[in-house]
């Protein structure tokens, strides 16, 4: 299932706000050397969550009808600056832009220039789903046999 963590989705971030309650960001990321990277402005809710409250919760889905998978990633979390944070942020860019838009100056430099610290996520626990297995394991194969089962997203 870690196979998701590589795919070019729009994750699901979960930081604690002041009082209690949950702030979620959509956010790209990267998944290398069993932490997960995600690029930011110091000036978000996200970041400012975490400075004061380390722990983050990060979802990766992919959402194909009668084939949703996914991982739920709870963990500890830190912020990185400086010289690291501008290349794993490059990273980052570079896996949902092309080389063309990362050497635009009017959006890979307006990117890099926005986001100037990173996420790092120190995995603590993983959940995950797959609706393929279950209908495999549950349903005898029913979903994948009749596609008009289960109904197409919005």
């Amino acid at each position: 299932m870690l196979d998701v963590m590589n795919l070019r989705c729009i994750a699901s971030l979960a930081t604690e706000n002041e009082d209690l309650s949950i702030h979620l960001a959509a956010v790209w990321f990267l998944f290398e050397d069993g932490a997960i990277y995600i690029a930011t402005s110091s000036r978000t809710r996200k970041a400012r969550n975490l400075q004061a409250r380390p722990k983050a919760t990060l979802m990766v889905d992919q959402r194909n009808p009668g084939r949703e998978r996914g991982v739920t990633v709870a963990g500890t979390a830190e912020l990185i600056s400086g010289a690291q944070s501008r290349a794993l942020n490059h990273k980052i860019h570079g896996k949902y832009l092309s080389a063309e838009a990362l050497a635009d100056p009017q959006a890979g430099a307006v990117f890099a220039a926005i986001d100037d610290v990173t996420i790092r996520i120190t995995p603590v626990s993983w959940i995950s789903w797959d609706m393929a297995e279950l209908d495999a394991q549950v349903f005898n194969g029913r979903l994948a046999a009749n596609p008009g089962y289960v109904l197409p997203l919005d």
